[in-house]
């Protein structure tokens, strides 16, 4: 069998992936909004005005100002990374016009990123799985002439531990965002574990961390997610080790994680 003949073949095989997994997911959320659990319980998420402090850091203010919504169901990788993007070239270039997210897809071609946002994929494939999704931050900032100290993409595997040195460490670069603005943070997350929403693979960036109360603050990219929300730091992290259930590992997807933006 040539390669012209298997590309149809796979792209069968993952749309018929995608019918088998969605009952499943349905089902899911359907369990845990009738028992009121998981993201469904009480005081589980705040949903938050926008309001940025402290007004000492201009990169948390640069990416509260430029986060943007997604365009369509699959393009949450498109908003992130435009958000990250524009919020750098802010602090660099006075006045400059903010990059849209169709213009960013039309450059980017890395991982054929703008085919995996269409309806069918590239070949049966939606989205940025996170070692992907690193490398487009990467040949964007790249591509738009932005220095940085480096990008580091992190898979969280499952782990239950509290001691676990992916989990501190982390936790010092929410606050080298929050409080010195050295770095932004693009988490890859399972989204029903932290708003009511299916168990599905999501990416957005985080606006705010308060160490006093321990919660991270999500610039959802949802267009459902009408405001940022805030999650305490064990939920967040849950959401990122989530090692999205086996049936999304034919479609790309292992483990959730972040990428991490150094700044100088």
């Amino acid at each position: 069998m040539n390669r012209f003949m298997r590309i149809p073949l796979l792209e069968k095989k993952m749309d018929l992936l995608r019918k088998l997994v969605r009952p499943y997911l349905y089902a899911r959320y359907g369990f845990h909004r009738l028992t009121a659990s998981g993201a469904f319980r009480k005081g589980h998420v705040r949903y938050v005005d926008q309001t940025v402090s402290p007004w000492w850091n201009p990169l948390k203010q640069a990416i509260w100002k430029h986060y943007v919504k997604q365009f369509h169901a699959s393009s949450c990788s498109v908003a992130s990374v435009v958000s990250c993007v524009n919020a750098i070239r802010a602090l660099t270039s006075n006045g400059v016009r903010p990059i849209t997210q169709i213009e960013i897809l039309e450059r980017i071609t890395t991982g054929h990123w703008k085919e995996r946002m269409s309806p069918r994929g590239y070949h049966g494939q939606r989205g940025l799985p996170l070692p992907l999704l690193g490398q487009v931050v990467k040949d964007s900032l790249a591509a738009y002439n932005l220095t940085v100290k480096g990008v580091d993409i992190v898979p969280t595997p499952k782990t239950r531990s509290p001691q676990s040195p992916l989990r501190a460490r982390l936790r010092e670069r929410l606050i080298e965002f929050d409080r010195h603005g050295r770095g932004l943070i693009i988490a890859h997350f399972d989204q029903g574990c932290l708003v009511p929403a299916l168990n599905i693979p999501h990416i957005s960036p985080v606006g705010a961390y308060d160490r006093a109360t321990d919660r991270v603050t999500m610039l959802d990219v949802d267009i459902d997610e009408q405001k940022p929300y805030q999650v305490d730091f064990e939920t967040f992290f849950n959401g990122l080790s989530s090692d999205y259930h086996h049936v999304f590992q034919p479609l790309g997807y292992g483990s959730g994680g972040y990428v991490y933006i150094a700044l100088p």
